[in-house]
């Protein structure tokens, strides 16, 4: 693994913008100021911290941020691994709770992996040394060097978030899953969070859609080893129809459509997603 602040100028120099990764806006490494804040201490001050990017905040509604981590059972003492952050929403929440007594973890794609970039956790690392510092980075490439996500049997909980549906269009969902299994200690929980699909619909093996069965999530990672523990509704949405012919990634944040019907798709929300609980047994 290699600290975060060693791959953020990297990520600097080489960011890129694909479908469903929403867009943050690019700040010159010279503009920004680092400053600190009081670490916070719960999960509910993490949330309402000046760490966090305002409008990241704004998507709380959708997301759900309290509910999902304490469903998962996030304590401050853990070692916490994210698969592909992204632009780091959950970043800005997990790696200052996490900063004092446990430590956040991000697996970011391979070099050569066509998977969406962003610069945005390269600029707020920046902004914020002290936390950056903690942080620890690894590489998700699960097909094809599944231990450079970390060694076996060293983190308290993998956690991803609308992930599975892209490991499904390149086919690596069982050897993601299996990575996880390895890299968690004994008794180690994987949360996943993903757009779901209704059950009734056709079989999909490449998620064209964005949309996943929960059965079908669920089977993955049984498959892998874990043990299911459960569900939570908490980031349900009965408004989405999931029935658009560009997919999920129609809805916000993404809105491939633009300003098309625009406040159609606003008014829906975000997708509906499953919130699932997994451990090691």
């Amino acid at each position: 693994m290699k600290y975060l602040m060693l791959l953020s100028f990297i990520t600097l120099c080489s960011c890129s913008h694909q479908k469903g990764l929403e867009e943050v806006a690019v700040v010159k490494k010279e503009d920004i100021i680092p400053v600190n804040y009081p670490t916070p201490k719960t999960i509910e001050e993490a949330i309402n911290s000046p760490f966090r990017t305002p409008s990241f905040k704004e998507r709380d509604i959708y997301r759900h941020p309290f509910d999902t981590l304490t469903f998962f059972g996030v304590k401050s003492s853990m070692k916490v691994l994210e698969i592909t952050p992204g632009t780091g929403w959950y970043t800005e929440i997990l790696a200052p709770f996490l900063s004092e007594k446990g430590q956040y973890v991000m697996a970011g794609n391979a070099a050569n992996s066509p998977a969406p970039r962003s610069s945005h956790i390269a600029e707020w690392s920046i902004r914020h040394p002290e936390v950056a510092g903690k942080m620890l980075s690894s590489t998700f490439n699960p097909k094809d060097d599944p231990a450079a996500l970390g060694a076996p049997s060293s983190m308290d909980m993998v956690l991803t978030f609308r992930n599975v549906h892209n490991w499904m269009a390149g086919g690596t969902q069982d050897a993601a899953f299996k990575a996880f299994f390895s890299v968690l200690k004994k008794g180690g929980i994987l949360g996943v969070v993903e757009h779901r699909a209704p059950e009734s619909w056709s079989d999909d093996p490449k998620a064209q859609k964005g949309y996943v069965k929960e059965s079908e999530v669920i089977n993955m990672a049984k498959k892998a080893g874990f043990k299911y523990l459960g569900k939570s509704a908490v980031n349900s949405n009965p408004l989405d129809t999931k029935d658009y012919s560009n997919g999920v990634w129609t809805l916000p944040p993404t809105y491939t459509l633009k300003d098309k019907d625009r406040e159609k798709y606003q008014a829906i929300g975000e997708s509906d997603r499953m919130t699932l609980k997994f451990s090691k047994p």
